[in-house]
């Protein structure tokens, strides 16, 4: 058996907090840590590990065993000293894998040179996804893979249906990959369908694509 890896999580705000409830949901095991006591309290019962440490100091993060876990993310954006020096002290002990969010494109350029392996900006983040959404009704949910493509659920629109995948042929012709397809939001996704797949009404399709065609999204929809 595979072992369940473990996760420490550096500060616990909204954001901290939401990865920590989502990481023990999905029965990682996860130390939590912040120095607000209240913060640490609120998670006690939902995770591994809740413990009240300054994670600018090492000696207290080597203390409660950061440096076994597998990946860490340092969660506190507001206050580019702390990330810093989380990053820091989180790559002296040696965790292989490092996420952390910043506030701003200033702040994610220090810590990428510092060590960290990932940086995110959840307000920036968010905001594309949601600009995104908007713009077509069709368009339920959204994950960008890098800055050209996206991996996008689309409500199949009513033009597709009762077509094959095969007949469509929206590779060809606009560059749309179908990786999937769902009867509707509830149900299990079914992977690769066949060119001779039937679209149907309330089809939910799993698409990879280029971001470029978003803008003309509805557009393409109605041929």
């Amino acid at each position: 058996m595979a072992k369940t890896k473990t996760i420490a999580i550096l500060g616990l705000g909204i954001f901290g907090s939401t990865i920590a409830k989502q990481l023990s949901k999905y029965n990682y095991e996860v130390i939590a840590v912040d120095k607000d006591m209240s913060c640490v309290e609120r998670l006690s019962n939902l995770v591994t590990q809740a413990v009240r440490a300054d994670f600018t100091e090492i000696e207290q993060l080597r203390s409660i065993g950061v440096q076994d876990c597998d990946a860490a993310v340092v969660a506190t954006g507001s206050l580019l000293e702390e990330s810093v020096m989380a990053v820091m002290n989180l790559k002296e002990l040696g965790v292989p894998y490092i996420l952390a969010k910043a506030k701003n494109k200033k702040y994610m350029e220090i810590l990428l040179k510092i060590g960290a392996d990932r940086v995110v900006r959840p307000e920036k983040e968010m905001g594309e996804r949601i600009a995104k959404r908007l713009i077509s009704q069709n368009i339920m949910d959204i994950i960008d893979l890098d800055d050209e493509y996206s991996i996008v659920e689309i409500l199949a629109p009513e033009k597709w249906c009762k077509k094959t995948l095969r007949t469509l042929d929206l590779r060809a012709k606009y560059g749309i990959n179908v990786l999937g397809v769902r009867k509707n939001s509830q149900e299990h996704l079914s992977i690769s369908p066949s060119a001779d797949y039937v679209i149907e009404e309330k089809d939910c399709l799993l698409v990879i694509a280029e971001n470029s065609l978003f803008s003309k999204f509805d557009d393409i929809i109605q041929l």
